[in-house]
């Protein structure tokens, strides 16, 4: 069988490696490719939009499926359009079960500039079901190189989602992988993990 590609819009080959290594789970072949000429990390719409671009115009491999694992899925529907191959975004994958059985949920991320493009994401796979975004406290940069101040963060964050109604709640972003990880036992709230699921949606795509 042909491998899996994950498509990582950043450009930290750090980050490529981990969520490769996260995705390797559940998935027997995984191949990553990183974004060398984007941001260190998309933190805003204008970097949202070139990632968007570059994906959407590079010439892939020959894969059997494609993951966008960055959480607005930067250039997956243009993807889709294109390529006869499952193309899944840990965003919209992510939705879905989080809306599954009509259960509300809500999104916790670091990056306050995407929100333009996380709700109408959200919204559109996960329908009323969304709460809304609810955020971290400090600079996303920071938090992402600091992981002990990003663990207690998102912590704090999803309990305040927990408060407002959500009864999931999506750790918002595809560098946000080990994190949710490492505080799915220290949260009062179920977690959606966008990678794990998007995983399983490749698996049932194949």
């Amino acid at each position: 069988m042909k491998p899996v590609l994950l498509i990582n819009p950043n450009s930290s080959e750090k980050t490529t490696n981990s969520m490769t290594l996260i995705a390797r789970r559940y998935l027997p072949d995984v191949l990553g490719w990183t974004n060398k000429k984007g941001p260190k990390m998309i933190v805003d719409a204008n970097e949202f939009r070139e990632a968007a671009d570059k994906i959407a115009r590079a010439k892939w491999p020959n894969v059997s499926a494609m993951i966008i694992a960055a959480f607005g899925d930067p250039g997956a529907e243009r993807l889709c359009r294109k390529l006869d191959i499952p193309v899944i975004g840990i965003g919209a994958a992510a939705a879905r079960v989080a809306a599954l059985d009509n259960v509300s949920f809500a999104v916790v991320t670091t990056t306050p500039k995407l929100t333009s493009i996380i709700n109408p994401l959200m919204q559109k796979n996960g329908g009323n079901a969304y709460l809304g975004c609810y955020l971290t406290e400090g600079n996303p940069l920071f938090l992402a190189a600091n992981p002990e101040a990003l663990d207690e963060s998102l912590i704090k964050a999803c309990e305040v989602a927990k408060c407002a109604g959500a009864d999931r709640v999506i750790i918002g972003g595809g560098p946000l992988g080990e994190a949710a990880i490492r505080i799915s036992t220290k949260v009062t709230v179920p977690l959606i993990q966008p990678l794990a699921v998007a995983c399983s949606e490749v698996l049932s795509a194949m």
